[in-house]
């Protein structure tokens, strides 16, 4: 069946623009688009989208699920629920489960569940060393041929540089992607808080922003020895983004990331010791938070993701020090990136670039785009609608969202994934 869209706001990242028009998709592509005076196909079945917008689903790279080992917290039946509902039509997911996803066995069994519960595309990490320890690398080769998009021991930061070294040189030798988490690993361990008045006064183990920098420069030397193809998964701080520069200005293979939630909220809204706002890193200073939204603005910071890292009640009804780090992201991404449309601080095609067309063109995936046979992955979006967020209408089994009860704007109303609507707001 052909669907065609009319009286839309077109969202293309690629181009940079917003256009109203038409957009016909059928056989799960998009076929055509075109102004709004264009002739509607004899066999379409007509959407009139009512001058909302309509752009190339979010591709969310770096979202966690809880398979194997605590689907408790999350399965990937909700988490794919979770994304149809927040516009999320590509999860790239992590491989920090228990097992890890170190090995083509458990890497074919997370496929295989993936694609029979979530009615959203799924493309897994695995791990770049074994058990995610950092002292011997996976079998890099076996697990791209099992489909693995990327490598990455997520927050477990490879203490040993020869170990790291030597997988990003094979890495390079195969083409593969290197997904680290940029942080000096001895001064962040423990770590609740960014160091500062803040903390202090609230008496919580903080971490300076500098071990973000060192770590960052690490990598990069790294990656100038190898030539590998590396991103970092959230740069958080300012004092990290002129290390970020130079690396690309000198040419390196390198790109990064940032969630959402360092994004849009800052170490003062731990406020009460709160956990819902212990994250990893922890939430920066407001300066370093304008900072990073400006790097995402200018180009600087490529992607930004949900960081979706589920955790039970168990886990974070803890005094603050002890409580899991990790908030849910993926219904909560679109209305909370739109804080920074409505803010000014960027405008609706940069934002696109960043959560859509940039994490697919990393990973080398044909989505993130509005154009003649791109994947029908879309997403219908009213980026005005007021609500007040509330946890207990979460899809995700765990629902440890930061922004509970807060105010935001923008409601996701219909998701697409190949032509095949798999979420239409009530």
């Amino acid at each position: 069946m052909t669907l065609h869209f009319i009286n839309a706001k077109l969202i293309d990242p690629e181009v940079g623009s917003i256009t109203q028009g038409t957009l016909s998709i059928s056989g799960g592509k998009i076929v055509q688009i075109s102004t709004d005076m264009a002739p509607v196909p004899s066999d379409a079945e007509v959407i009139d989208c009512q001058g909302k917008y309509l752009a190339p689903g979010i591709v969310d790279l770096g979202v966690k699920v809880c398979e194997p080992g605590e689907r408790h917290k999350e399965s990937y039946r909700s988490a794919g629920l979770a994304a149809a509902a927040g516009g999320v039509t590509t999860m790239i997911t992590r491989p920090d489960t228990a097992p890890a996803i170190d090995s083509p066995e458990v890497l074919e069994f997370v496929t295989r569940r993936a694609n029979e519960a979530a009615p959203v595309n799924v493309i897994p990490m695995a791990a770049l060393t074994k058990g995610r320890e950092g002292r011997e690398m996976t079998e890099i080769g076996f697990l791209m041929d099992a489909g693995a998009a990327a490598f990455t021991d997520c927050d477990h930061v490879i203490k040993n540089t020869k170990v790291f070294s030597r997988a990003l040189t094979y890495a390079r030798s195969l083409g593969a992607l290197v997904i680290a988490h940029p942080q000096e690993p001895i001064l962040s361990a423990g770590a609740a808080a960014t160091s500062g008045k803040f903390a202090s006064l609230r008496g919580l183990p903080a971490v300076s922003p500098m071990a973000e920098r060192m770590g960052l420069d690490r990598d990069i030397a790294l990656i100038e020895m190898t030539g590998a193809k590396y991103h970092a998964d959230q740069i958080t701080t300012a004092r990290a983004l002129p290390a970020l520069a130079r690396a690309k200005a000198n040419g390196l293979d390198i790109t990064a990331g940032v969630g959402i939630h360092h994004l849009t909220l800052n170490a003062l809204d731990v406020a009460d010791y709160r956990t819902f706002f212990k994250l990893k890193p922890p939430l920066r200073d407001e300066d370093d938070r304008l900072a990073v939204a400006e790097a995402v603005a200018t180009g600087l910071i490529d992607i930004i993701c949900s960081m979706h890292t589920p955790q039970d009640e168990e886990s974070k009804r803890l005094p603050f020090e002890e409580a899991a780090s990790g908030a849910v992201g993926l219904e909560t991404l679109l209305p909370a990136a739109l804080r920074l449309v409505h803010a000014e601080l960027m405008d609706l095609p940069t934002l696109w670039r960043a959560l859509s067309f940039n994490p697919a063109n990393r990973l080398g995936l044909p989505g993130g785009r509005l154009a003649a046979g791109a994947p029908a992955d879309l997403v219908l979006f009213d980026a005005n609608a007021p609500f007040v967020m509330d946890r207990a209408t979460l899809r995700s089994k765990s629902r440890n969202t930061p922004f509970d009860g807060m105010r935001m704007q923008g409601k996701v109303l219909k998701t697409y994934v190949a032509g095949t609507c798999v979420f239409e707001a009530p």
